[in-house]
């Protein structure tokens, strides 16, 4: 079905693999290898790159998977920026576990080493696998589970009122130009992924770092693992 290798740009195309696993059916969509931009000698792999790219827009978990033997490569960022983009459930997948030198202190320190690479995926769970001996593979599907599910997630109108309302209480918006935000009403407007849209006096009120706190508070309270959220403003 699927012809794998070591060798990098061996899978050309994106695969569909349809299958069920505890009742529930699945679809793996693998995607294209893909090769730093300078080593595209072939059309064809200018072209695998955009079928990536139609995968990544077609999935609704995204898996960046990281070499073990590799490390951390900027291709590497380069997909997981276009799953952040699109809004897309995202799962670090660190394979070739097996392959790695390892201690008590291994796993904190390549989780640290991932996350100040990835700091726009700071809400991405990381999953330590190794694809040849299968160990903790069995763990990735009741993880993609929770990561569609919170991507899914709706929150009650007035539950989610309730949260900003404490969350503005906590720490008010800093006045600017001797005006204050006052964030009116809440609500949440879609799901993959969860976007709300906050009403508000004057949206021009609204800084950067008080959009990642709020978004902070709605992780705290609602959990929202795997899920990139997309927080809007509008003049009530």
């Amino acid at each position: 079905r699927v012809i794998v290798s070591d060798v990098q740009g061996t899978t050309r195309d994106a695969i569909d693999t349809p299958f069920k696993f505890n009742d529930k059916e699945y679809m793996i969509i693998d995607t294209a290898g893909i090769r730093k931009r300078g080593k595209i000698y072939e059309n064809i792999e200018k072209y695998s790159i955009l079928r990536a790219q139609s995968a990544i827009e077609r999935a609704n978990v995204v898996l960046v998977l990281i070499d073990g033997e590799l490390g951390i490569r900027e291709q590497d960022k380069h997909v997981a920026g276009l799953a952040h983009e699109a809004g897309k459930g995202v799962i670090i997948v660190y394979n070739k576990w097996d392959t790695v030198e390892k201690d008590d202190k291994t796993m904190n320190k390549i989780t640290k080493e991932i996350r100040a690479h990835f700091k726009y995926l700071d809400y991405a769970p990381i999953a330590f696998v190794s694809a040849k001996t299968g160990s903790k593979v069995n763990q990735l599907i009741p993880l993609i589970d929770t990561v569609h599910d919170y991507c899914t997630m709706r929150i009650a109108t007035n539950v989610l009122n309730d949260v900003i309302l404490d969350a503005q209480m906590m720490n008010p918006p800093k006045p600017h130009n001797g005006r204050q935000l006052k964030i009116l009403y809440s609500s949440q407007v879609a799901v993959e992924p969860p976007t709300f849209v906050l009403f508000v006096n004057d949206p021009e009120l609204f800084h950067f770092s008080y959009k990642r706190y709020l978004e902070n508070k709605l992780r705290e309270a609602f959990g929202f693992v795997g899920t990139p959220l997309h927080i809007m403003v509008r003049k009530k």
